[in-house]
Order: structure tokens, then C-alpha cells, then sequence
């Protein structure tokens, strides 16, 4: 953990830039979820990262317009090869690492705790209400998926 950045929360979009970016180099890298940003979508990080650092701004402090449907590329890419509870689960277990790493506070906080609650609602969006929540079908749903693969890191 960097010790400069982990003594405080996060405070604001600069802070967010360089979560979003230290979460988005291991994504891309990830072999679970990588093939999403690399391969189907093609993201493009600098164009990709001001408008989701909108998103993020605005969720967590309410201080950037963000007018774009984050529905409507996750239902491309779930279109061309289905998202799955584990490849939600992974998303939140990066996530969560990336503000760990970075943040301790109540933003960080609710920051990890909104993480969990879009990965749950995009995969039951996109998989159905019904979709199981784990590979058995358990009722762990997202974010007992990312404990799964943190005890197996």
C-alpha cells in the first residue's frame, strides 16, 4: 500500500483519476476480465477514463455532469459474450483493491459499498433477476463472489 496515499479518503476527481487508472491497469491485465476491455470492446483507457472519472465524480460527490447511459456498453459486451457472477465478482474484488490500496475513509468506503451494488444490479439486469449469484447457484450473490477469489489470491 502507498503510505502518502492511504492516509487520507478520497477527495475528489483527482484522487478518482488515479483509482480509476490503477483499477483499470489491472482489469485490462486481469484474464478473467480482461478480454472485455481488450479484446470486445477495444477501450481506449484516455478516452475511457475522463468520462467513467464523470461517472464516479458524480456519484460520490455530486460535483460533475455525467449524462450517459452506463447501461448500454455493458449490454453490448454482455451481448457479445455473457457477463457472468464471477466476472462481476472479479470487477469488484479489483475495485475494491484499488481504493483499498490507495484510500481509507468514508468516501473510499461508500465508494467499494456502490462498486458492489452497480456490479449487482448490471449483472441482474443484464443475466435476469433470476440469474444464479454464484457459479453453484448459491445465494452469495457479487460480493461473496469477490470474497471467493480474494481468500484464493
Amino acid at each position: 500500500m502507498d503510505a502518502s496515499a492511504a492516509d487520507h479518503d478520497i477527495r475528489g476527481r483527482a484522487d478518482l483519476e488515479v483509482v480509476l487508472r490503477r483499477f483499470y491497469t489491472a482489469a485490462f491485465a486481469d484474464g478473467l476480465i480482461g478480454p472485455f476491455f481488450t479484446e470486445i470492446a477495444g477501450t481506449d483507457l484516455d478516452v475511457h477514463l475522463p468520462r467513467i472519472t464523470d461517472f464516479w465524480e458524480r456519484a460520490l460527490f455530486r460535483s460533475a455532469s455525467y449524462d450517459r447511459d452506463p447501461f448500454a456498453p455493458h449490454a453490448a459486451l454482455n451481448a457479445a459474450r455473457a457477463m457472468t457472477a464471477e466476472d462481476f465478482g472479479r470487477w469488484v474484488q479489483l475495485w475494491r483493491a484499488a481504493v483499498d490500496g490507495l484510500h481509507r475513509g468514508p468516501v473510499a468506503e461508500r465508494a467499494k459499498a456502490m462498486g458492489e451494488r452497480i456490479a449487482l444490479a448490471m449483472h441482474r439486469r443484464l443475466a435476469g433477476a433470476d440469474a444464479p449469484l454464484s457459479r453453484e447457484g448459491g445465494t452469495g450473490y457479487v460480493p461473496l463472489a469477490a470474497l471467493r477469489l480474494r481468500s484464493a489470491a
